[in-house]
């Protein structure tokens, strides 16, 4: 059954590319164009925020009407279920449209912040939000690093140079291997609460085979191999766009 009902969801116009490591599918498109399977990685994050008491972070309410969101990636398992996720916010235009700021409102290091952003914004910021993976799935692991490179396909695909995300400082390993670098000059906040040590988290796609770990570099060059007939400078393609599913 839920193979059916995800298929239903899946039009031949999103984007996708095969895991290697996790056999799942990763597909990207729009909330506009793909509600229902939007809304399937949507309720999936929730239940997973929910889960760790950090629903607060992904700002549920706000941004379930998908506006917010430029492209989304969804992972599918063999047997159809919605594993893993993350969302990508359009090319910021002005440092005030950064919803990063608002974890560093009122923290050390937030000017710093600010001034970090918007010197990056002429060559193109897109901000990573709502990453997940399912805590029962057999592959969390793999998911989990195949997470931080769709950060980067996204970023890619939006036409920007520099993927922003923040991360809990325990996690932001996962997120260098596939070349996240820690701002360690922006003082880390205590965000979504105190349990937690969250830091800012940059991809530089001029700068990524520098940065990034060998075995997650091949696997983010097949991939992209995968989704090179939408590597487009921008975000208007009517691949992206594609029909409602």
């Amino acid at each position: 059954m839920a193979v059916d009902v995800i298929a239903e969801s899946i039009g031949p116009d999103l984007l996708r590319f095969r895991d290697e490591p996790s056999g799942c599918m990763f597909y990207i498109g729009t909330p506009q164009a793909h509600p229902r399977l939007w809304r399937r990685n949507i309720d999936g994050a929730l239940g997973v925020y929910r889960h760790y008491g950090v629903d607060v972070a992904l700002d549920y309410d706000n941004v379930i009407d998908g506006h917010s969101t430029a492209l989304f990636m969804t992972a599918i398992d063999a047997e159809g279920q919605v594993v893993a996720g993350l969302r990508a916010q359009r090319p910021y235009r002005h440092v005030d449209e950064a919803a990063a700021l608002l974890e560093w409102s009122g923290h050390p290091g937030e000017a710093q912040f600010r001034r970090m952003i918007a010197e990056r914004i002429p060559a193109g910021v897109v901000e990573l939000k709502a990453a997940w993976v399912a805590r029962d799935t057999e592959h969390r692991v793999e998911l989990g690093a195949a997470i931080p490179r769709g950060a980067v396909h996204l970023t890619r695909l939006l036409g920007a140079r520099y993927g922003l995300g923040t991360a809990a400082s325990h996690a932001a390993d996962r997120y260098r291997t596939a070349g996240g670098v820690i701002a360690w000059w922006v003082p880390a906040v205590p965000y979504p609460d105190e349990r937690y040590r969250t830091v800012p988290m940059w991809w530089d796609l001029q700068n990524l085979r520098s940065v990034a770990e060998p075995s997650q570099m091949v696997l983010i060059d097949s991939e992209t191999d995968q989704l090179s007939g939408c590597l487009v400078h921008g975000y208007a393609h009517t691949a992206c766009r594609g029909g409602s599913a």
